[in-house]
C-alpha cells in the first residue's frame, strides 16, 4: 500500500512539474490525471477492505469485486462519448421521431427513426416551440397546420390565404410567413419561408424542401433518415 501511495505521489509531482507542456509519460495530462484519480480511490478501497477482513479467501473475493467495479468505471471514463451514443440511438429507437444526433466517419449527423405508422416524423421547434413534423420530400417548403401556426405565435390576423396548395385531402389556401428559426435536432436554419394552411385543411405540419435541400446531405434509410447541416 505504501509503494501505491508513492507510485501516485511520484505521478502527482510529475503532473505538476509537465503542467505546462501538457503530457506526461506520453500520455496527455488529463488522461494521467484520471489514472491517478482511479489509483487513489483503489488505494482506499484496498486499504479498507484488507484493514476490515482477517479471512483471505474473502479479503480477496472482495478485492476483486472492487477490481471489477474500478474497470468499469474507468472503461466507462475512456469511453463515455461512445456509451452517451449508444445510450442516444436506443432512445431514438424507442420513442421514433425523436432527433439523435450521432457521429461517424462522415463527422456528425441527425438521426430519426421511422414511426410505427412507416413514416418519418420528426419532433423539431419553429421560433423556439415545439412542432411535430412530418418529413416530405413532396412539398415544397415548410407547410405548418393552422394549430401550429397559432400555437407558435402567428394570429389570424395576420395570416393571408392567398396561396393555393395541393394537400392530401385536395387543394386548399394557405398563408404565406417566414419563420425566424427551424430546428430539428442539432440543424438550426434562420429565416425560412413557409405556409400556414387554412384551418382544418392540414392534418400535421410538414417538413418540405426548402428546409431539406438546405442540408449538407440527406440520406433516407429502410427506417431511418439521416440529416447533415
Amino acid at each position: 500500500m505504501v509503494f501505491i501511495l508513492a507510485l501516485i505521489g511520484v505521478a502527482l509531482a510529475v503532473l505538476i512539474f509537465n503542467h505546462e507542456t501538457g503530457f506526461s509519460f506520453g500520455l496527455p495530462s488529463a488522461d494521467l490525471a484520471s489514472l491517478v484519480y482511479l489509483g487513489l480511490i483503489g488505494a482506499v478501497v484496498g486499504a479498507g477492505v484488507v484493514g476490515a477482513h482477517r479471512n483471505i479467501g474473502e479479503m480477496v473475493r472482495n478485492l476483486l469485486i472492487w477490481v471489477v467495479m474500478i474497470l468499469g468505471l474507468a472503461t466507462g471514463w475512456l469511453y463515455q462519448d461512445q456509451a452517451k451514443e449508444m445510450v442516444l440511438r436506443v432512445a431514438g429507437g424507442l420513442a421514433p421521431g425523436r432527433p439523435v444526433t450521432v457521429s461517424d466517419e462522415n463527422g456528425q449527423a441527425v438521426l430519426i427513426r421511422k414511426s410505427l405508422n412507416g413514416h418519418f416524423q420528426a419532433a423539431g421547434e419553429v421560433n423556439g416551440q415545439p412542432v411535430d413534423f412530418l418529413i416530405d420530400t413532396g412539398a415544397t417548403s415548410i407547410a405548418l397546420s393552422h394549430d401550429d401556426a397559432l400555437h407558435i405565435g402567428f394570429t389570424d390576423a395576420e395570416l393571408s390565404y392567398t396561396l393555393i396548395i395541393n394537400t392530401a385531402n385536395g387543394q386548399a389556401r394557405a398563408a404565406p410567413v417566414r419563420l425566424d428559426t427551424v430546428t430539428v435536432g442539432s440543424v438550426v436554419r434562420h429565416g425560412l419561408r413557409a405556409m400556414v394552411a387554412e384551418p382544418g385543411r392540414l392534418d400535421q405540419s410538414l417538413l418540405g424542401m426548402n428546409f431539406i435541400s438546405s442540408l449538407t446531405a440527406f440520406e433516407m434509410r429502410r427506417d431511418e433518415v439521416i440529416l447533415r447541416d
